[in-house]
């Protein structure tokens, strides 16, 4: 399922440029006019999880209800990797409530791969960074999660770095 906002001028402008047949969205748009039905069969599954959505995200409070649960979840786990030595790519300042970038930690004990692997088979499966300004790695803020699954993913990151044998992240400065 798409969105299109487009000027109808501009929307009639495209009458037969499309190469395709399914993807041709004036005589979609067109049907819709002349009897407001999708032109073929529409994928029911997909409008339902659609509305089924929306209404848990008017449920939640929309964008203030949604992001305050965000932003609570990120300032925990920010708060939390920091107290562990982590380092945040981003001041504060500049940090969205999505996913939070970390620079990968300088302890020699330290195994990237094996802190992947550890934290996925306990249940959490993070980001390896492919920045070019700095070695890291992210962990997502979003989704159907809240504080006990921050603190539980917190206390996964403490479980592998006691694997590892380190008391405290050290971090580039």
């Amino acid at each position: 399922m798409g969105f299109c906002v487009a000027r109808e001028a501009a929307l009639a402008k495209t009458e037969g440029n499309s190469p395709s047949l399914v993807l041709d969205l004036y005589d979609q748009w067109r049907a819709m006019q002349k009897n407001r039905q999708w032109r073929f069969t529409p994928p029911t599954h997909v409008l339902l999880a659609f509305d089924q959505a929306l209404n848990e995200y008017e449920a939640e409070g929309g964008v203030v209800g949604r992001g305050g649960r965000y932003r609570a979840n990120c300032d925990l786990l920010v708060s939390g990797m920091r107290e562990m030595g982590f380092k945040t790519l981003l001041p504060d300042t500049l940090q969205a409530p999505i996913i939070i970038t970390f620079h990968m930690p300088t302890n020699p004990e330290f195994d990237f791969d094996a802190f992947y692997d550890g934290l996925k088979n306990q249940g959490y499966v993070i980001y390896p960074g492919k920045l070019t300004v700095a070695d890291s790695f992210r962990m997502g803020c979003i989704g159907r999660l809240d504080q006990q699954h921050m603190q539980a993913a917190l206390e996964a990151v403490k479980r592998m770095l006691k694997q590892f044998g380190i008391d405290r992240i050290t971090s580039p400065d």
